[in-house]
């Protein structure tokens, strides 16, 4: 079974509490960037794998997609999606990602927001997202950045009085499991360098059109608890390929 930290309760409820829970996509530090980079969405068919509370299936109905397709693991997620979706046109299905199956090029899109470092193995779904992806399609993602999941715990270096003084980085190319603390929780990561990632879709059909480490977005600087630390090493990392 695979590992789905989101239907536990006290977990969930943290998680819930998070700004960018709350907020939604405005809250969301790399939305800001990676709102450039998508594709028009007006009469496009999108797949969002591990869609969460279901923000960017909402974003692209608004945008004038003609259908949306959400996936994620976790029962709790999809409930207050449904409850936040008001278009009859997005579906959600309770499948883990590497378990996923669509008939070919049933999309114009693929979209994943900081769900695949949670899978073990990225080229089968990269070989999934490519068979289901109409050519020239989209796959659009996001991924905690190598550098943040190489060392694993995710936390910075303290001094003896707090303060934070630098953001470990080791065994970066020692790929797979990573033990992370998140809210307070110990959560399964897998590492991969970035000339995996990269190099991982150019081997399965994709064209590169944007490689960007988002910054923080200004606006977010002083009402986000901690956001001016994430200047001093890159969080996230996001992608757009073209399926040739």
């Amino acid at each position: 079974m695979k590992e789905n930290k989101y239907d536990n309760n006290i977990f969930f409820e943290k998680y819930s509490q998070m700004e960018r829970s709350k907020e939604g996509l405005a809250a969301a530090g790399e939305w800001e960037t990676l709102k450039t980079i998508l594709p028009d969405l007006k009469g496009t068919r999108m797949l969002d794998l591990g869609c969460g509370y279901g923000w960017h299936c909402i974003y692209a109905m608004e945008q004038g997609a003609c259908s949306a397709v959400g996936i994620d693991i976790s029962h709790k997620m999809l409930d207050v999606a449904r409850s936040k979706t008001k278009f009859p046109q997005v579906s959600y299905q309770c499948v883990a990602i590497e378990e996923m199956d669509f008939p070919a090029e049933s999309f114009d899109i693929v979209l994943s927001s900081l769900a695949l470092h949670y899978i073990s193995s990225f080229d089968p779904v990269v070989k999934k997202v490519n068979t289901y992806l109409k050519p020239g399609g989209s796959f659009v993602f996001s991924v905690e950045h190598p550098i943040f999941t190489s060392y694993g715990p995710q936390d910075w270096y303290y001094g003896e009085t707090g303060e934070i003084l630098h953001f470990p980085v080791d065994n970066y190319y020692y790929e797979g499991k990573r033990v992370a603390n998140f809210l307070g929780e110990n959560v399964i990561k897998y590492h991969r360098t970035l000339t995996t990632y990269l190099g991982t879709l150019l081997d399965n059909g994709f064209t590169l059109n944007h490689v960007v480490e988002p910054q923080p977005p200004s606006h977010l600087m002083d009402s986000v608890p901690g956001m001016k630390d994430e200047m001093r090493r890159p969080m996230m990392l996001i992608v757009s390929a073209v399926k040739r």
